[in-house]
């Protein structure tokens, strides 16, 4: 089937939620993408933040193939020895103690939601608490994680949504102090903001929130679907920070393409859910599970985290020299393989332009290009992205 074909047929079968940009992708190797008439991609999209080990990695199909031939699907009535290997790996990599695996990240966010309500539930004997998130950010777009999501644009068309959440500024302690009341359970945050515009969070202020909660006896929700699993240069951002939340919530690069996320928590946050209180069909399942275990082994085998390091230093340079190179660039933000540059104006004629070039680039906002591509990438990967921006500018 062509191009033009295909997406004509698309356009009549799927729901029209998305602007999808007007290529057909067929498959991936390394740090390439090619459509199905063989044009050839350099990706730093990564599936948004997703395929951390890029395509193809033959370790990580070989274990989904083996896993395959095995059980992919058993309910969570029962145990099964990838699921118990991957929390285990997971409370390792984040100094949780206990694990819920789910198939998304706005499920997770819907886990840690609900978690945080049990906690407090159990604690006063009453209904009726609030979250504190913040402005700008973003959690996922089911009807709970829309409620926890700091942007109006994504809330107002399905509000009236679950309520029980008010926002307050990011990197603004007193903000956030001046919305607490008796019925705060919770504050969530993201230790650097995605689609709100690549907001990395101060120091001071994740350690406000740490000591807020301490003393109120509240928890402390980090969302580290995007910037979690190494993309920032720790296995979690909020490691980068020395600051330890309650409950995360992480998905995206967990699996590495296959869909799945997890919320983990400390003992204290856990023990607030009882038999009945959560559940999932399918998370946790040993197909998921399994692709979440190699992830792990291959961060670990293929010192990924060492790699962010080195070259998030080498992307940080270039993106600076292309914003004291052209003055329709305001700046840059972002931390480790999570970047962005902020324009004066539009950028979607970049991405469209980059795309002619052989280059896939996504928008974080109207006037922002967000960098997050495959943790693999090298120095002559960013090289060649930056050659191709040039040519554009």
């Amino acid at each position: 089937m062509e191009t033009q074909e295909l997406i004509e047929k698309a356009e009549q079968l799927l729901m029209h939620t998305y602007s999808r940009y007007q290529i057909v992708l067929d498959k991936g190797e390394g740090v390439y993408l090619y459509d199905i008439g063989g044009k050839k991609y350099l990706d730093f999209a990564a599936g948004i933040a997703v395929f951390a080990l890029g395509y193809g990695n033959k370790e990580y199909n070989d274990a989904l193939k083996k896993q395959i031939d095995k059980l992919l699907h058993t309910s969570n009535y029962y145990y099964n020895v990838p699921a118990v290997t991957a929390a285990e790996k997971l409370r390792k990599a984040s100094g949780m103690d206990r694990v819920f695996f789910t198939n998304s990240g706005t499920e997770a966010i819907e886990g840690a939601v609900k978690l945080a309500r049990k906690y407090y539930y159990n604690k006063n004997h009453q209904t009726g608490s609030e979250i504190i998130s913040m402005n700008r950010s973003f959690h996922g777009r089911s009807m709970g994680a829309l409620s926890v999501t700091g942007q109006p644009k994504y809330r107002e068309a399905f509000e009236p949504l679950i309520g029980g959440a008010v926002f307050a500024d990011f990197n603004d302690i007193n903000s956030v102090k001046a919305k607490i009341t008796d019925k705060t359970c919770a504050i969530i945050a993201e230790p650097v903001q995605g689609e709100g515009g690549l907001y990395p969070a101060e120091k001071e202020f994740l350690l406000g929130l740490r000591e807020l909660c301490d003393e109120l006896d509240i928890l402390l929700i980090f969302d580290e679907i995007q910037c979690g699993m190494g993309r920032t240069g720790t296995m979690f951002a909020y490691q980068g920070y020395g600051v330890k939340p309650d409950i995360i919530a992480c998905a995206k690069a967990l699996g590495c393409g296959v869909p799945v996320g997890a919320f983990a928590a400390t003992e204290k946050a856990a023990a607030a859910f009882e038999p009945g209180d959560h559940g999932t069909t399918y998370g946790g399942n040993p197909f998921a599970a399994a692709a979440v275990s190699k992830v792990f082994d291959l961060f670990e085998s293929e010192c990924l985290l060492a790699h962010v390091n080195e070259i998030a230093s080498y992307l940080e340079l270039k993106l600076d020299e292309l914003v004291g190179k052209y003055d329709f660039i305001l700046e840059r933000r972002g931390k480790g393989l999570m970047q962005g540059l902020e324009f004066k104006g539009p950028v979607k004629d970049y991405i469209l332009r980059a795309m002619d070039e052989g280059l896939i680039i996504i928008a974080a906002g109207a006037n922002i290009i967000r960098f997050v591509p495959p943790l693999i990438i090298t120095k002559e990967h960013v090289d060649d992205m930056i050659s191709i921006l040039e040519s554009i500018f």
